[in-house]
């Protein structure tokens, strides 16, 4: 583990993150600002129907500046995290989604604050309160182990050790075991993340690679610093780091820079990713409107312990070689889900449903195989092979738009999900439809949505009341009408 460095390293790196977002500090005590005669304390949980405790109350955040020294042996990490955001309100304390490691130290303002943990809150009072309206920066410095957690749906998230190194997935809740933060999607931020790892380790992040500098500690030790920005807002439960014994390869996707890294062993599906991702991304913006990141790529790990691919901004998490459906459909996420966000867990159909029609439409249009109608009906009538009931009913266990938190990754929110898209499709014909993605796209880009914000465009752009057909294949219990 890395406590200290030569003196040169750390002031480098933290000027990567201090002026990653420059702020005019504005700690301000008793200003007015809203109807209450002083400050009070950020709440904590922003009311998610589906996940109620997560984020916290009274800010925005604007930025995150990670700083993370990880010595994958003994699974030791050291992290500041810097966060720039906005007070909503006076302040006069606020709350952090924090699971698991140990606060050292922590400031608002430059200013010594007192920290208190209860449950995954940590709570944050500064020397003075924060004025409404204030940009303010807090840091938290941090160390321990941390771990994965199990969510309700029994998912495996947080973060994960591997056989060569560790990955961190977020997908809903896990990121908050490795930093703290308004953990919502509600809230985007850009970001900086800085990592150092042991000599002969890669670190990958989201967005673009800044810098990879070799230093060596106090004793000798040689160590890796890996600097990676993202300059377009991200939701934290996209954000991930991963550590591991990676080859990489670095290409251009019809014109976006990518970055694939891969575990020694999946050399071949690297380079088959290398060759698929200019075909894919082309094919993709013909659809839904242009590329809405400054980067692309992808992580192809060998990751036993976990069972899903993840839309990771910009970098993909695939913990095995996947089919080209599955990276087509961790592509689309990009577009939905990545930059368009839903504004709560409730509406995950729009990230799920909208990248598991793409690949409906990959196979039909670029596979050869089954249309779309084909697919739908393949579902409709239980011969989907994904299903897990012999009957195929498992996609009717639900509505798509009433997930609950151990139901929001089954097969109604994405199959079903896709079939809602099948038949706006089919109501509208393929010049509206394919009007309504590209503008839903463009007029939400790295933007908050929810259900109701597509059933209004799907009527704008159709000049169709089509309420009865949201009602029916999007809301309702039980197996609907075929017709």
């Amino acid at each position: 583990m890395v406590k200290t460095r030569s003196a040169s390293v750390p002031a480098l790196r933290r000027a990567v993150l201090y002026c990653a977002a420059p702020v005019a500090l504005a700690l301000v005590a008793g200003c007015s600002g809203g109807g209450h005669s002083g400050p009070r304390a950020g709440g904590a949980g922003v009311g998610d129907p589906v996940f109620p405790s997560l984020g916290n109350r009274g800010y925005q955040v604007e930025h995150y500046g990670l700083e993370l020294d990880y010595e994958p042996e003994g699974n030791d990490l050291d992290g500041t995290a810097v966060i720039t955001a906005r007070a909503t309100e006076k302040l006069s304390s606020f709350t952090l989604d924090f699971r698991g490691m140990k606060v050292t130290d922590a400031k608002v303002g430059g200013r010594p604050a007192k920290t208190s943990r209860e449950g995954d809150k940590l709570t944050v009072v500064p020397g003075e309160p924060v004025g409404k309206g204030a940009t303010f920066r807090t840091e938290i410095v941090y160390e321990g182990k941390p771990g994965p957690m199990r969510d309700p749906d029994g998912a495996k998230e947080g973060w994960i050790e591997t056989d060569h190194g560790a990955v961190a997935l977020g997908e809903p809740q896990g990121s908050m075991t490795w930093f703290p933060g308004n953990h919502h999607p509600s809230d985007k931020a850009s970001y900086d993340v800085t990592v150092s790892v042991p000599d002969g380790f890669t670190a990958v992040a989201n967005g673009e690679l800044k810098g990879r500098e070799q230093v060596e500690d106090e004793d000798g030790d040689a160590w890796t610093v890996f600097t990676w920005h993202s300059g377009e807002p991200m939701a934290s439960y996209l954000a991930t780091v991963a550590v591991g014994d990676f080859g990489t390869v670095e290409t251009d996707a019809a014109g976006v820079p990518a970055y694939i890294a891969y575990a020694p062993k999946h050399e071949d599906a690297a380079r088959h990713m290398k060759e698929l991702l200019p075909k894919a991304m082309t094919w993709a913006r013909e659809r839904f409107g242009p590329y809405p990141f400054t980067s692309f790529g992808g992580i192809v790990d060998d990751n036993p312990y976990i069972r899903y691919a993840l839309e990771t901004q910009t970098k993909p998490y695939f913990p095995e070689p996947e089919s080209d459906k599955i990276i087509v459909h961790e592509l689309a996420h990009q577009w939905f889900g990545n930059s368009v966000t839903p504004r709560t867990w409730r509406d995950m159909w729009l990230n799920e449903g909208f990248a598991q029609y793409t690949e409906w439409m990959w196979e039909a249009q670029q596979q050869k195989g089954r249309s779309e109608q084909q697919i739908f009906d393949d579902y409709y009538d239980g011969r989907d092979p994904e299903s897990k009931d012999p009957e195929g009913n498992d996609i009717w266990a639900f509505p798509p738009a009433s997930p609950t938190a151990g139901t929001i990754s089954e097969r109604p929110v994405y199959g079903r999900g896709a079939m809602v898209l099948h038949k706006v499709r089919e109501a509208v014909g393929d010049p509206v439809f394919f009007d309504i993605l590209r503008t839903w796209a463009r007029d939400h880009r790295h933007g908050n949505v929810g259900t109701d914000d597509f059933v209004r465009l799907c009527a704008r752009k159709s000049g169709r009341d089509l309420g009865g057909l949201f009602d029916t294949w999007l809301f309702k219990a039980g197996k609907p009408d075929r017709r």
